[in-house]
């Protein structure tokens, strides 16, 4: 998978309006400042194109597959023509569905309570605990972190050639990481589960917001992603692909919607003729204006141009990476190695610096929101940061103090809305915080790193 790096046109590659662009928040050292929104690989800010869609449709939200009302049938329409949206968005075969759900975990979850009985997984330690964790009942292979993508396919390759006894498999990788923001080679890996008679899920949380993804053309079987990624509020996921596992499948909530028929039988027990299609497995009333929000988003960014999306993004990850290079305190992590084509995800540490309290003077005296912790990703970070898998260290609660070394790292995410100027400031701020430290005091509390109230102002 390759990442376009075409020659800008600067009357298409401004950043797309986002809602939370004027929001201004308070600053430890007094005033206040535009809040700089650098976490877009937990929850990107809502396009204000999908905001005003839903202001539109709010009105008229009307229950959905259940009545023979105007606003009923026009909810209805909406939901099913979202459904085709999203289908074309992610270049969907004939046969393939979109099932709706409410997250990636949550359309990973589904496809595990789906697996034919026997059937083995593949995944790498390097994912998401949204697609390392759900595959409880199956038998699990969990596969070394791979330094170089071709090293990933060869581990790959391996695992399957040896696998006992030969039957259902399933591969899962992600397509962009969360944590170092490198694309794997999603289409090489789903040419090798093939190849081994497996079959691959594509888990594009931090993909399909940055990049182009195409089912057919990357030849996976299955794509999940999350809206609130995608630019798109409410709950909402995707799992989209092959028809026949889900099909076969017991629904995977038991409800209104999944049942095309109810029945007493004399013996006082029930029948239940399940449906075949997409709705088998999205029972109870279903989240329409999340749907909608997630179909709105598809549009917006396939209408804006995702080739001059994408080499905007480029060219703030550039930025990103080279300024962080001037700082020789910064490691930026990495698995594949400093010319891996990735998104706008990059994960760092500062030697000398907690994380968190790193995280929180960005905050605090800067304005500027990214994440630390291990990112619900814990194998690979301490994998990255080379420390003991039994180390100490939780996903958003640190437990080392201020100014102690953590187990955790600082991840900066950035995507189609961010300014420059919050790139700016952002490599600004870090360079400003190694040279000079923090001019506030910070505490622990409640596992967070904190502005001590208390305190007055250090002198920078």
């Amino acid at each position: 998978m390759s990442v376009t790096t075409a020659a800008l046109d600067p009357s298409v590659c401004a950043p797309l309006p986002v809602l939370g662009q004027d929001v201004t928040v308070p600053l430890v050292t007094g005033g206040e400042v535009v809040y700089a929104a650098l976490d877009y690989a937990a929850s990107a800010p809502a396009l204000q194109r999908v905001w005003d869609d839903v202001a539109a449709y709010a009105p008229y939200y009307g229950s959905v597959h259940r009545g023979a009302g105007y606003l009923s049938q026009l909810s209805t329409d909406l939901f099913e023509n979202s459904r085709r949206t999203v289908a074309e968005f992610l270049g969907c075969r004939a046969e393939d569905q979109v099932v709706f759900t409410r997250s990636t975990t949550d359309s990973l979850n589904l496809l595990a309570a789906a697996l034919p009985a026997d059937c083995q997984v593949f995944v790498y330690e390097t994912e998401h605990h949204a697609s390392l964790l759900p595959w409880r009942d199956a038998r699990v292979t969990y596969l070394d972190a791979p330094r170089t993508p071709a090293q990933a396919v060869e581990t790959l390759e391996r695992a399957l050639a040896d696998r006992d006894p030969y039957g259902p498999a399933l591969v899962c990788v992600t397509g962009a990481s969360n944590v170092t923001g490198e694309l794997w080679p999603v289409k090489e890996l789903a040419a090798a589960a093939h190849a081994h008679g497996a079959r691959i899920v594509l888990d594009a949380a931090q993909l399909a917001p940055h990049h182009p993804v195409d089912i057919a053309e990357l030849d996976v079987d299955w794509v999940a992603f999350s809206g609130h990624k995608l630019y798109a509020p409410f709950g909402s996921g995707v799992l989209a692909g092959r028809a026949d596992w889900l099909r076969e499948a017991e629904p995977y909530l038991a409800g209104g919607g999944a049942s095309r028929k109810v029945s007493r039988r004399a013996d006082g027990g029930v029948d239940v003729d399940w449906h075949t299609t997409a709705a088998r497995h999205e029972a109870g009333s279903p989240n329409v204006i999340g749907v909608y929000s997630i179909a709105s988003a598809c549009k917006a960014l396939t209408e804006a141009g995702f080739d001059n999306l994408v080499a905007r993004e480029q060219e703030l990850v550039s930025r990103v990476r080279e300024g962080l290079a001037e700082v020789p305190e910064v490691q930026v992590l990495s698995l594949f190695g400093d010319d891996a084509p990735r998104v706008g995800v990059i994960s760092f540490v500062v030697r000398g610096w907690n994380s968190s309290h790193f995280a929180a003077a960005l905050s605090a005296e800067y304005g500027i929101g990214v994440r630390d912790g291990l990112f619900c990703a814990h194998p690979l970070v301490r994998t990255l940061l080379g420390s003991d898998p039994q180390d100490p260290g939780e996903c958003g609660a640190p437990e080392a103090e201020p100014g102690e070394r953590s187990l955790n790292a600082i991840r900066v995410s950035f995507g189609a809305g961010t300014p420059d100027e919050y790139i700016d400031r952002f490599l600004r701020a870090v360079s400003e915080l190694v040279r000079d430290g923090a001019r506030w005091n910070y505490r622990t509390e409640d596992g967070r790193c904190v502005p001590d109230r208390g305190e007055a102002a250090r002198t920078a």
